[in-house]
């Protein structure tokens, strides 16, 4: 897979020839969190063009660690799938993470804005549990983010998944969230809590929904990793 090769017989060195290519790691993450199709990939690695994904993809199915085939019912839809060899590398992506979580220094973390990332997982790791039975929209303003990046809205239906959306979906908000990036990135990363915030997120809306945030909010499943470097 690589242009180079360490020469070493070391299984640690043929493991990093295959895996340590430029976003091959977090394009790996985002399989073993559940993404399967190309466009949910990308929104999964929104800063990694579309052609690098595709070639990242065909090696890692040359690798023996991607398989790829047609959707049954959408056969011009290719999903791509990890193997057993790929599903052996969960353990990997978890053992990175919560390093990462433990020993990367908060700052510079944090410096790593993404609102598109952001809400992608934010959508993916929601808890509906504690929210009503009916459909709820949550709608999430970043008022020092441009237009096209300041609204975004999950819609949380009982009977499907998580929807999530960068245009006004039409239904009625339940409860508007406005803080800026930095903030709920921090909260989604667990370094701070939405009620040790009053002054830096505002809630307005169903009190019931504001009051559960922390508990129903898809927070990375890293947070519960303490920190030992801020």
């Amino acid at each position: 897979m690589t242009l180079g090769s360490y020469g070493q017989f070391c299984p640690v060195a043929m493991a990093a020839e295959t895996l340590c290519t430029r976003w091959t790691m977090v394009l790996v993450r985002e399989m073993v969190a559940g993404s399967t199709r190309f466009n949910d990939l990308r929104r999964g690695v929104p800063r990694m063009s579309p052609s690098l994904l595709s070639q990242r993809l065909k090696e890692l199915e040359a690798a023996g660690i991607v398989s790829r085939a047609p959707v049954a019912d959408e056969p011009d839809v290719q999903e791509y799938r990890l193997t057993e060899a790929g599903r052996d590398l969960k353990a990997v992506v978890e053992a990175f993470g919560f390093w990462g979580q433990k020993w990367i220094e908060t700052q510079a973390t944090l410096k790593n804005l993404d609102p598109s990332l952001l809400m992608w997982d934010m959508r993916r790791n929601l808890d509906p549990s504690p929210l009503p039975e009916h459909r709820t929209v949550v709608r999430f303003e970043y008022p020092e983010l441009s237009a096209t990046k300041r609204n975004w809205w999950l819609v949380v239906d009982p009977t499907a998944e998580v929807d999530l959306c960068s245009a006004d979906p039409g239904y009625d908000v339940d409860l508007w969230v406005t803080t800026d990036l930095r903030t709920m990135t921090a909260i989604w990363m667990g370094l701070t809590q939405v009620k040790d915030l009053p002054d830096r997120i505002q809630l307005d809306g169903d009190p019931l929904i504001a009051r559960t945030m922390q508990t129903w909010l898809g927070l990375s499943p890293f947070s519960s990793q303490p920190k030992l470097v801020h």
